[in-house]
């Protein structure tokens, strides 16, 4: 498992858990099982409703913990985190994320604010954001001199975000992707995945997810059943050729999948 560096001097594993509509009873043993199959970055967010099974799953592990500031509690953040702290169990996480900008509130420069010092009080050891556009970090960033160690955002081979990539190697930020197989299953019967995918005797998952591994994105797929963890743990030893990359690199096709961050 390779680790990727923070601007903060803290690591945090390229490939982890996703867990976005893992209910809460299924949520301890779908943990324990990523753990044993070697993952180390468990993602949640209060919206998921699912932080105290997470948090079970966790416990007694080094597991690497992001959970995530919903968009009504951006005038709170302190008791927000509080709260996610008691569900999951424990003194800190390791990175708390600004979930959207939600721009329409005009609150998230003062919910990066709160970030900032709940770090300093040691609530959370990094700290970062979701969905944010070049707009919403620049605002941030010169309100506090402070950069997100990562941005959390939807980006898969036909929603590449190329432009938000190169601002964000600009700035020492890590660039997440969320949805980065797509959604219902589309882009893994893309013909080029296909034939890469047969190429190699590997799922078009585990190509997919060795196209953003070796972009140097993490990445964070949702899986609940065992089989699918182990399919996707496997991208992490496929390496895939320039060609191959170059044709899946050519499926950029702007085809956004979830919300517009402008409208949330």
């Amino acid at each position: 498992m390779t680790d990727l560096t923070l601007n903060d001097g803290r690591s945090i594993p390229q490939l982890g858990l996703g867990t976005w509509k893992l209910p809460d009873p299924q949520a301890p043993l779908a943990v324990r099982k990523a753990l044993d199959l070697g993952y180390r970055l468990i993602d949640t967010a209060a919206i998921y409703g699912n932080e105290r099974g997470v948090g079970e799953g966790v416990q007694g592990s080094d597991a690497f913990v992001t959970t995530k500031l919903w968009n009504d509690r951006q005038g709170d953040p302190g008791a927000a985190l509080d709260e996610s702290l008691a569900l999951l169990g424990l003194d800190a996480v390791d990175l708390y994320l600004i979930h959207w900008p939600s721009p329409a509130q005009d609150l998230y420069i003062d919910a990066w604010k709160a970030l900032i010092a709940l770090r300093d009080a040691g609530k959370t050891r990094s700290i970062g954001v979701s969905n944010f556009l070049p707009e919403h970090l620049d605002a941030i960033i010169a309100a506090t001199g402070v950069t997100p160690v990562l941005n959390q955002i939807e980006l898969h081979p036909r929603h590449q975000r190329r432009d938000l990539v190169a601002y964000h190697q600009a700035h020492d930020i890590v660039t997440q992707a969320w949805s980065p197989l797509g959604q219902g299953g589309a882009l893994l019967r893309e013909a080029e995945i296909v034939r890469i995918a047969e190429a190699h005797a590997r799922s078009a998952a585990q190509v997919v997810l060795a196209w953003h591994l070796a972009h140097g994105f993490s990445v964070i797929p949702k899986a609940a059943d065992n089989d699918h963890m182990s399919d996707n743990y496997a991208a992490l030893d496929l390496t895939l050729s320039a060609d191959e990359m170059a044709a899946i690199d050519a499926l950029e096709a702007g085809e956004r999948l979830g919300p517009d961050p402008l409208d949330m």
